[in-house]
């Protein structure tokens, strides 16, 4: 009897330190569980995207299954990078002590009764098209008009079918300037067929245009249509009100649509899983070299391609071009082949991942193959998803570049190779959320070391390494005052050399931290 309980003492002590083992296991699994996960105060891209590098599992089981094992291999850590490595490649620029600051003055009223209603007609690609949008939430503040949600354009080279609500989300846009701008879905219909105007805004107008000329037409109408929406309002020169509406326009109440932002964030997700990345705008595509006349490093028949293209685009007025002038100005995207010498330059390993932000390269990989010797990691919406996941987007080309901003957006580093609306638009949303690095290539300069390198009067190496650093030190995207026109320049040259305000918004929608200045960060960005 006395062995028997012997026996029972022994394992009710052993079953007692099992159980006490396991719950300090629970405890420290506990502990690492609440330290990997996110915070939930960080700010991303719309409050939406977030940034966990611990999704391994998780995103495994979202890829589509044939990619999943060649595109996610298991996440390196960020210890074993150097910090000397961190500080020259991914560091973001200093903010300067710049926040977002967009609340109105303390002379801002609720919108004015409405005189009549604005009817707007976007032109160009999904940037060039946000651009105006905002701007002509600005524009009906400006002449007290009830603006009805703009039309998208439908009838440019992209021929997308998309209306407003298929890119944007129409209801926080209607509900986040109700203190700002009346804004309706549809035109009532016993105004349908009322006689209204067509107006072509005059480019880069001010305020006495509107309130002096526009304004006006409401003695007459009560519908007015602006025929188009790009680069209709001042860069500069506007009262503070109006810059700091067309940034909650712009930041706050323009957000993308539900799904392109679950896309969208998918997107980020599985590209985070390779750690930092670069999103590389490769403007490299067939509308692009067709309108600038851009064709180094082209055969004859792509280059006479392209020209037919340009001659057969009637909305785009310059026909002839010189393509060695062009280029040697600056004005031509870098090719496929010159962003690998300038990544490389930089000082970007080979193993970097690069998401390439673009429709499809012209040339396909015939122009990729040598970008691609030099970095094999190449990502893309096409490789990082299905083709199930992305058919809703495909075939509309502004909800597949809205997926390509919502990724180079949340980038470590974002590098176009030509400064265009969607290069404007995510520098400046960068630079306004005092996000990562953007590097904005300095062509002219480039094109020159480039074709030194062609001729062999140059090698790659340390010389022309410390060359293209030392020409992007002060072009990384920190917070700077926004460009003026450029000296000696009249009329619309003179509005065409400013900087454009949604490419950098500082000083009006990015004010110094500090008691000085109580009106700093006073809207967080969602």
């Amino acid at each position: 009897m006395q062995k028997r309980k012997c026996v029972s003492v022994v394992q009710l002590r052993k079953l007692l330190t099992a159980a006490i083992c396991s719950i300090a296991f629970m405890a420290v699994v506990s502990v690492h569980v609440q330290h990997v996960v996110p915070s939930s105060n960080d700010q991303k891209f719309n409050d939406k995207i977030t940034t966990t590098r611990d999704l391994q599992r998780w995103t495994r089981e979202l890829a589509p299954p044939h990619l999943s094992k060649v595109l996610f291999p298991p996440p390196k850590s960020n210890v074993s990078r150097g910090v000397s490595d961190y500080e020259k490649l991914w560091k973001p620029p200093s903010n300067r002590g710049y926040l977002p600051c967009t609340k109105p003055t303390p002379n801002y009223t609720a919108p004015a009764e409405s005189r009549g209603y604005l009817l707007v007609h976007t032109n160009g690609g999904l940037n060039q098209m946000r651009a105006g949008i905002c701007d002509m939430v600005a524009v009906a503040r400006i002449i007290n008009a009830t603006l009805v949600v703009p039309e998208l354009d439908k009838r440019s080279f992209w021929q997308d079918t998309s209306n407003f609500s298929d890119v944007f989300d129409e209801e926080h846009f209607i509900r986040s300037l109700a203190n700002d701008v009346k804004i309706i879905k549809k035109l009532p219909q016993e105004l349908v067929n009322e006689t209204r105007i067509v107006k072509y805004f005059i480019s880069w107008s001010g305020m006495d245009y509107y309130e002096n000329e526009i304004a006006t037409l409401w003695e007459e109408y009560q519908v007015i249509r602006a025929a188009k929406s790009d680069s209709r309002l001042a860069n500069n020169n506007l009262p503070a009100d109006i810059q700091k509406l067309r940034c909650r326009a712009c930041y706050e109440a323009l957000r993308f649509s539900p799904r392109i932002e679950q896309m969208g964030k998918l997107l980020v997700e599985r590209m985070r899983l390779f750690g930092p990345y670069v999103a590389l705008h490769l403007r490299y595509e067939k509308d692009m070299l067709a309108f600038s006349g851009c064709t180094h490093d082209l055969s004859q028949d792509e280059a006479e391609e392209l020209r037919i293209i340009r001659e057969n685009t009637s909305y785009w007025k310059i026909k002839e071009i010189d393509p060695v002038e062009q280029r040697l100005k600056g004005f031509c995207p870098l090719t496929p082949k010159e962003v690998g010498i300038f990544l490389t330059a930089l000082g970007y390993p080979s193993k970097t991942p690069i998401y390439i932000a673009s429709g499809g390269i012209y040339g396909g990989e015939s122009h990729m193959a040598e970008l691609r010797s030099r970095y094999p990691l190449l990502m893309s919406k096409e490789k990082l998803a299905s083709i199930e996941e992305l058919e809703p987007f495909s075939n509309h080309a502004s909800q597949m570049a809205a997926l390509d901003y919502i990724v180079s957006i949340e980038s470590d580093v974002f590098i176009p190779s030509y400064y265009g609306n969607m290069a404007k638009a995510v520098e400046g949303h960068r630079r306004f959320l005092g996000r990562g690095r953007s590097i904005l290539p300095d062509r002219k300069a480039l094109v020159r070391l480039f074709d030194k390198l062609a001729q062999g009067t140059m090698t790659e190496g340390k010389s022309l390494s410390n060359k293209i650093i030392d020409l992007h030190r002060r072009r990384l995207g920190s917070p700077r005052k926004r460009k003026g026109p450029i000296s000696g320049t009249k009329g619309m040259d003179r509005f065409r050399s400013e900087e454009a305000f949604y490419s950098n918004s500082l000083p009006d929608c990015l004010c110094r931290t500090g008691p000085l200045h109580p009106n700093t960060a006073s809207h967080v960005v969602r």
